[in-house]
């Protein structure tokens, strides 16, 4: 068989170790996941009752337009039904945009490192790519639009970004955004949009308004702790949102999911518990961090960047030799780093009396 060879130099996305891998590999009984960036509190409550009482309907189709979660989040956001189109998680919202406005001869400006898909769904439209480094772990949006030409059709700005967590603020944005052409589509990726709270992050939905090649992506996999419902979706006009509903599968978010983030979405007491346990996760991190002298990104994410000036897979491997998934940096564009998503304070716990082993070199 003989498949586009564009197709063959799209680099196949390497998720987080599987827990049961670790286990059969290690011969462990307990292993802690702290590598993809899933909420440990898991999910609300509320979302589990509605799986649970929608068990019965597993025979029928879901609803191709999402309405009921559809009307729901568009009060919450404050925005028009027909603003809103869904995917399957964020990725599928990724992949739409590139079907949509990628192809040979077209162009798509990204920050490197960030998240890998934008690169690979570009690779894949067959679209050339201009890939601006990152300034001090932040993309660098006056490069970024300064890399912008006629051949230009997408532009990515992930924020706050990952691998590194950090953000550009309101008004770093709102500069870049006067200097984007108007033809040239802007896709904020959100994923990690209700774990910020430094106060100078933007609020981009009364941006909409002003700007009409903007596009908003969040999802309900992180904070709301529905990875396995798979249920992202994106916020721009009306007319963008009809253009991608052209290329959108039938049928692609689950009625199990759908519920789900209809009911996660009405306990946003869940969401600001899991925010402020994160950020005191967070701080067990930079506390040791500042005490062990180690270079760190700072984050408004559920993760941390972290130097630890050693060799990233083989400190991936110690961790797993102790039940510890982390993600190696050198997966993600930082070799030396490692990233790690914040747990419960006593998976943190854990994973610090780990990293201090390595950082004095006890454990070898």
């Amino acid at each position: 068989m003989q498949p586009k060879q564009r197709i063959l130099n799209a680099p196949v996305y390497q998720p987080g170790k599987p827990i049961d891998d670790v286990k059969r590999e290690y011969g462990l009984t307990e292993v802690i996941k702290l590598a993809s960036n899933e909420n440990p509190y898991g999910s609300s409550p509320k979302a589990k009752e509605a799986i649970v009482a929608h068990l019965d309907n597993l025979a029928l189709y879901p609803d191709g337009a999402s309405l009921n979660l559809r009307w729901d989040l568009a009060e919450f956001l404050g925005v028009k039904p027909g603003q809103l189109i869904f995917g399957n998680g964020s990725d599928e919202s990724l992949l739409m945009i590139s079907r949509a406005y990628l192809s040979e001869g077209t162009n798509t400006v990204m920050a490197s490192p960030t998240f890998s898909q934008y690169r690979s769904n570009a690779i894949i439209e067959g679209a050339e790519l201009i890939e601006v480094p990152l300034k001090n772990g932040v993309h660098d949006l006056e490069a970024m639009a300064e890399a912008i030409n006629e051949q230009t059709r997408v532009v990515w700005v992930c924020n706050p970004n990952n691998p590194s967590g950090t953000i550009v603020t309101t008004t770093e944005l709102e500069a870049f955004l006067k200097k984007v052409p108007k033809d040239v589509l802007v896709v904020l990726d959100e994923a990690y949009y209700e774990y910020v709270v430094d106060p100078e992050y933007p609020k981009t939905i009364p941006m909409l308004a002003e700007y009409p090649n903007l596009i908003i992506l969040r999802t309900f996999s992180k904070i709301y702790g529905l990875a396995t419902m798979r249920v992202g979706y994106g916020i721009a006009s009306e007319e963008l949102v009809s253009q991608l509903e052209h290329v959108r599968e039938p049928f692609n978010t689950g009625a199990l999911g759908q519920v789900a983030a209809r009911a996660a979405l009405h306990d946003q007491d869940f969401v600001k518990k899991c925010r402020e346990l994160n950020r005191e996760g967070m701080k067990q991190y930079t506390d040791a961090f500042e005490e062990w002298g180690l270079d760190y990104f700072p984050s408004q994410t559920n993760f941390i960047l972290v130097n630890l000036n050693q060799d990233s897979d083989e400190v991936f491997k110690k961790f797993l030799s102790k039940g510890i998934i982390l993600r190696s940096g050198n997966a993600l564009g930082h070799p030396g780093y490692q990233r790690i998503t914040i747990g419960t304070p006593e998976q943190n716990e854990k994973v610090l009396a780990v990293l201090k082993e390595i950082v004095t070199g006890a454990l070898k």
